[in-house]
């Protein structure tokens, strides 16, 4: 992912949380509903049992920016308005999660937040830190339509459904979304993601050059192959046992989902230089498809592509 600008210092790691099911689909009424506010119906507060369809699955087609917060939390009362208005204001262009820290400890540790108020975007399931503290409105407008434009390089450019259909008297909003499309979002919806990668791979039989399909196909076997791993434990057991490729396979896996895109690229260049033969070869692919999902423009792309070239001749 092109997420130039918005790297920040510690992982986010979410991939402990995208196994928990939703208790009801997203966009439903309940835990996750609205959750009132100046919103226009596109915030919603989430729990740890939401998180996955509200969040993870939701942001395989519209960015999803999490609010982190707290009642006791001065600096959030005053960011959390500034949010929900330009939540309104864009029409659906994003949803905004809002995540008491107090109520959903367990989200908040996997994210790392160490202050409130927190924000960072999920994009394609993929974290990106956006920032900390109270910023002016300005500001964070300006955050906000760099995250877009990073989103819609990544194929994410949805428009999502305001909570409980369109306020009276008003048309909903219909997202510019290929027809082509429509078995593999709502799959993701589902949380079916092996029925996502048969849609996509569907459309690439009819169209193999099809770079969205690709895309979107990339960020779903990303999701299928991080679901449910611990990336603590994964880390670990990669970092103690350098010579196992399976592990090290998962270890970059794990960082790349939480957002540790550069600590990702170098474990695969490493274990590239370490493997020989189809070993290698299983390597260097991984870090291609890595890179695709980077974006191939992007500055740490580039670099990681002249350290591929050293390790491999």
């Amino acid at each position: 992912m092109n997420s130039k600008g918005f790297s920040r210092p510690g992982a986010v790691d979410l991939s402990a949380l995208q196994a928990r099911r939703p208790a009801a689909p997203a966009g439903g009424q309940g835990a996750g509903a609205n959750s009132g506010g100046t919103g226009g119906g596109f915030v919603v507060d989430v729990t740890e049992a939401t998180f996955q369809a509200e969040v993870i699955n939701r942001s395989a087609t519209v960015p999803v920016v999490i609010d982190f917060w707290a009642t006791w939390c001065q600096p959030c009362k005053q960011l959390s308005p500034i949010l929900e208005g330009l939540a309104a204001e864009y029409g659906g262009r994003f949803v905004l999660a809002k995540i008491d820290v107090d109520a959903n400890q367990q989200i908040a540790a996997s994210a790392q937040v160490q202050s409130i108020p927190t924000v960072l975007a999920v994009i394609g399931g993929q974290a990106v830190p956006l920032f900390q503290g109270a910023l002016p409105e300005a500001d964070v407008r300006r955050v906000l339509e760099e995250m877009l434009k990073v989103a819609a390089q990544n194929g994410i450019n949805g428009v999502a459904e305001p909570t409980g259909g369109a306020p009276a008297g008003e048309e909903s909003a219909e997202p510019a979304s290929d027809p082509r499309f429509d078995a593999a979002y709502d799959a993701l919806e589902r949380g079916d993601l092996d029925a996502a990668a048969a849609a996509y791979q569907q459309v690439l039989a009819e169209a193999p050059a099809d770079a969205d399909a690709k895309a979107g196909l990339g960020r779903v076997e990303l999701m299928r192959r991080t679901t449910g791993v611990d990336a603590g434990a994964a880390t670990a057991a990669a970092d103690a046992d350098p010579g196992n490729l399976d592990a090290q396979l998962v270890a970059a896996d794990v960082e790349f989902a939480s957002g540790r895109i550069e600590a990702a690229f170098q474990r695969l260049i490493d274990t590239v230089r370490r493997t020989a033969a189809e070993d290698r070869e299983q390597v260097r692919t991984r870090l291609v498809e890595l890179f695709e999902l980077t974006g191939v423009s992007d500055p740490r792309v580039i670099k990681a592509r002249a350290a591929l070239a050293s390790a491999l001749f």
